[in-house]
């Protein structure tokens, strides 16, 4: 499987397991699969919704700030790769 960089982890809530992404390059929408990579983290977690300023939202851009739901913890600085179907 093909990824592409999207951006980077910009900060995390524990409480509701949230992570703020900055997508620097490309687009997500939901429905697709992010592969989350760090020092101490690596795993893949699929996109059921998202949010701008509290808003829901299908899709983010380049320029976003992304807040998305995540089930295990990420840090700040990790880096977000969408997957791509061959």
């Amino acid at each position: 499987m093909e990824e592409e960089k999207i951006g980077f982890v910009s900060n995390y809530f524990s409480k509701i397991s949230v992570a703020t992404v900055e997508i620097t390059d490309g687009t997500v929408s939901v429905g697709d699969t992010l592969h989350f990579l760090g020092h101490t983290t690596d795993f893949e977690s699929r996109v059921d919704s998202m949010q701008i300023e509290h808003k829901s939202v299908t899709e983010a851009k380049k320029g976003d700030s992304v807040g998305v739901k995540v089930f295990e913890k990420v840090r700040r600085g990790d880096k977000v790769y969408k997957i791509v179907a061959d």
